[in-house]
């Protein structure tokens, strides 16, 4: 049985995590095109082509983290090591030097926002990597993964919330000055919760010496020839477009579509609520329907919000009653993927073992950190290529075409996407039922030989 203080200190520790996660992914692209004036192709075509060296750096985190052996485990010191680096990084991401214009300006991002995906591997894995090494019981994980994403979530409520209000508070209306000063504050809590979490939160399986290493040939292997964890990546990975497009863009589409842009704060704010209730509610969902209808809400429900938020754009499109329903629509699904998904992944770990006759939690796990970033990149890289293909001018008044195009990321990407996301899930994956309760007692048995 996991104790509460474990709990309490795994959200936390989530909660610090997030918060810093969520400055970059909800502001960065912001900041970078209308705050310090980046042309958004390239700023989108940085946030790829970073991915593609995250492709080789992600797996080989893990593998390194699967090797690791210490008295601390091997999860605890990548945390606590990969939180200080990231914090610093993000500090230097918004710190714009004074005089850095022109190419050294792109050349000092594109510097930092790689760095800042390294380091960010280096905490991400070994945090969820915990999970399965925490416990084995089905029950429990379900009702583990809920507590570091609630944590995380109010975290993104709050910066997506009041984020814009803090900023310019901070900065006394100037916004490079806000930033700075934000991720400032940011980092320094950041860095406390990662120590709260390396006191606090302790695997039950620590590996000993004599547990095989893996090489890098192996850690692709492990991903690779691991059909469910293919299959499992491509539906989540899908599936995570919807709110990474439409989160990447909705401040553009309220301060430029709707025209007003506190409405930002409000479909945000509620979005996030919705996601709360709703991760809250995944473990009883689960046991009451099941995974497969839990996964088909959750593709359905943001089709149905987000068709709501463009019928809201004809008829009301500054109603704020009508904004916000939309979000918690759309978002409720979000919640219910976020709880689904990182167990989906805990059980490709067992499913992994099953099938290759070892554990690697952090091979596994590497590609949920990589899943989220390719996700962030693919939709940063589509909205900065495509905003600049339609004309898209900051701080001015937009062309119709421009006002298509944020209309269209913003509503219709995510619709699709959604749907896509399920129709993979429900054709490949397979880990439900009695087949993964049979892998669970074929464990056992092995391990009980």
């Amino acid at each position: 049985m996991l104790s509460l203080k474990l709990k309490v200190s795994y959200g936390i520790g989530a909660f610090g995590k997030d918060l810093a996660c969520a400055i970059i992914y909800t502001f960065l692209m912001y900041y970078l095109t209308d705050v310090i004036g980046l042309v958004p192709a390239f700023v989108g075509t940085l946030f790829l082509v970073a991915r593609l060296w995250d492709a080789i750096n992600d797996p080989m985190m893990g593998m390194i983290v699967d090797n690791t052996r210490s008295k601390w485990g091997k999860f605890r010191p990548w945390i606590l090591i990969g939180s200080l680096l990231n914090a610093f990084v993000i500090v230097a991401m918004f710190f714009k030097p004074d005089g850095l214009e022109g190419k050294m300006l792109y050349v000092y991002i594109s510097i930092m926002y790689i760095l800042w995906g390294m380091t960010y591997t280096i905490m991400d894995i070994p945090f969820w990597s915990m999970i399965p090494a925490l416990t084995s019981n089905k029950k429990e994980r379900e009702e583990i993964v809920v507590i570091p994403k609630i944590f995380a979530l109010v975290a993104w409520l709050g910066l997506g919330s009041f984020g814009l209000p803090i900023i310019g508070m901070l900065g006394k209306g100037n916004e490079i000055k806000g930033f700075r000063i934000l991720s400032i504050i940011i980092s320094v809590i950041f860095f406390i919760t990662a120590i709260i979490t390396f006191l606090y939160v302790k695997e039950n399986k620590i590996s000993n010496d004599k547990t095989p290493k893996v090489n890098l040939k192996d850690t692709f292997r492990l991903i690779t020839k691991n059909d469910q964890l293919v299959a499992l990546l491509s539906a989540v990975l899908v599936y995570n477009l919807v709110g990474q497009i439409s989160g990447g863009v909705s401040i553009y589409y309220f301060k430029y579509i709707v025209g007003k842009e506190n409405l930002f704060g409000v479909f945000t704010g509620f979005s996030l609520i919705a996601q709360i209730v709703a991760l809250t509610a995944f473990p009883m969902l689960s046991s009451k329907i099941g995974r497969k209808k839990v996964f088909f809400f959750a593709c359905i429900l943001p089709v149905l919000g987000y068709g709501l938020l463009y019928i809201t754009g004809i008829i009301a499109p500054q109603n704020a009653i009508f904004v916000a329903l939309a979000g918690i629509i759309g978002k409720i699904g979000s919640g219910m993927s976020m709880g689904l998904s990182t167990v989906m992944f805990a059980d490709v770990v067992d499913y992994g073992e099953y099938k290759f006759g070892t554990r690697n939690e952090s091979v596994i796990f590497s590609v949920q950190t990589l899943l989220v970033k390719s996700s962030s990149a693919v939709s940063g890289w589509a909205i900065g290529v495509g905003l600049s293909l339609v004309g898209y001018v900051a701080n001015a008044q937009q062309t119709p075409m421009a006002l298509l195009g944020i209309k269209s990321f913003m509503i219709f990407c995510p619709m699709i996407f959604s749907m896509l996301g399920y129709v993979i899930y429900k054709k490949y994956y397979k880990l439900h039922d009695e087949y993964y309760d049979e892998i669970i007692k074929e464990l056992e048995s092995r391990k009980n030989k």
